[in-house]
């Protein structure tokens, strides 16, 4: 028994006496712990104070204050404009970076561009021989670049309206694509698993970004480390090492699969999106801040604006408007189908503000394109702002 009370205790774990003599038993060993599930789990810093204490039986010691953001007030939004001409799904949108052109993508196999103002088609840009997933335009080469389910991956000089490279390697369907914003290089992601970078000018396959273990359905690049980010169908976020291709984080709290993702334009943050939940992460190690909770649909798109308003558009045409800071939601629309199309049909495919961050354009599957505004009428007296603040916004 002198030997035995010597033995270090687990944390927080009473002494176990034997009933007959109360006499302390030896601690557990390894096998034992085993064979029971206890675990000591790492447990995310904000809610190690409560968590582990509380188990630790060391009684309630709270978690780091955690400051709780009012919303700021937005104003509505709402449909100004619809423009018809494809023939198919609207897949992605594009704006150009002097804000007077942007370019969708679609199922009918053919790029469009259109005039932002108008909203007139000005050129229509065909070579793909299956439906187009994506679309990215460099900010510092007159180039637009283009992926589909074909395998192939274009760039259309857009002065000369035509496809002056391809890049070849992908061995199914490409369904994401992302243009390094400092570096000449695309990053494109498919149903292959993979996300392949590729040097835009000599058209050479530079990394495989391989690990996934299914499609990449979303990709976002930036300057700083971690340089790209990838969603994928199999539930993970992978940020990515852009000079030895290797992943510098994996984060698996998403449990559907990841069809977008959307980089803040001025925190060094980004978002997610899936059927389960929107996220919210902070670079460069991807820590998990929240859950922006409440819009119950698949997440097909995310966009943010310069006003701290992101945009999550579902499969089933709904649309989600929040305050970033807060992650309170501030408006939830329906996106109508248009006239002759079935209610099914109601999907919202693609989105992104315009450089302006004063529109935004949805590629939808009624094969329409939907211009947003805000409601210039709007006041807070109008449209208050109705929040209470939540016990536990952060919750996995």
């Amino acid at each position: 028994a002198g030997e035995h009370s010597q033995e270090p205790l687990l944390l927080g774990a009473a002494p176990q006496t034997s009933s007959d003599f109360g006499i302390p038993l030896p601690p557990p060993t390894t096998a034992q712990v085993g064979s029971q599930s206890t675990s000591i789990i790492a447990v995310d810093q904000d809610a190690a104070g409560s968590a582990g204490a509380s188990a630790a039986g060391l009684g309630t010691v709270g978690p780091r204050h955690r400051k709780i953001v009012e919303p700021k007030w937005h104003a509505p939004w709402k449909l100004l404009r619809v423009i018809s001409g494809h023939l198919g799904w609207v897949r992605s949108i594009v704006v150009d970076p002097g804000n007077e052109w942007f370019a969708t993508a679609s199922a009918d196999r053919t790029i469009k561009i259109w005039d932002l103002a108008s909203g007139v088609l000005k050129l229509t840009l065909t070579g793909h021989v299956s439906v187009v997933r994506g679309l990215a335009i460099s900010d510092r080469h007159p180039y637009l670049f283009s992926c589909g389910e074909d395998k192939q991956v274009k760039c259309w000089d857009l002065e000369q309206n035509k496809v002056v490279r391809s890049y070849h390697g992908h061995l199914s369907g490409v369904y994401s694509i992302a243009v390094h914003p400092t570096v000449d290089v695309l990053i494109t992601g498919g149903r292959d698993s993979t996300a392949r970078v590729w040097d835009m000018r000599t058209k050479a396959e530079v990394h495989v970004l391989s690990g996934h273990t299914n499609t990449v359905a979303s990709i976002a690049a930036q300057g700083a480390d971690p340089q790209v980010v990838t969603g994928s169908m199999d539930s993970t976020i992978r940020l990515w090492d852009l000079r030895t291709g290797t992943p510098s984080s994996i984060l698996t709290h998403h449990k559907k699969s990841i069809r977008a993702l959307a980089l803040h334009p001025t925190e060094f943050s980004f978002a997610s999106g899936a059927a389960d939940n929107i996220k919210k992460w902070r670079f460069p190690e991807g820590r998990f801040i929240s859950n922006l909770s409440g819009h119950n649909a698949i997440i097909n798109c995310l966009a943010f604006n310069n006003d701290n308003v992101l945009f999550s558009g579902g499969d089933n045409g709904s649309i989600g408007m929040w305050d970033w800071p807060s992650g309170y939601k501030f408006q939830q629309i329906a996106s109508a189908p248009q006239p002759g199309s079935l209610s099914s049909e109601a999907g919202i495919y693609c989105c992104t503000f315009d450089r302006s961050g004063c529109r935004l354009i949805t590629g939808e599957a009624d094969k329409s394109i939907k211009v947003w505004g805000e409601d210039p009428d709007a006041t807070p007296e109008t449209h208050p702002i109705e929040w209470s603040p939540e016990a536990d916004p952060k919750k996995w």
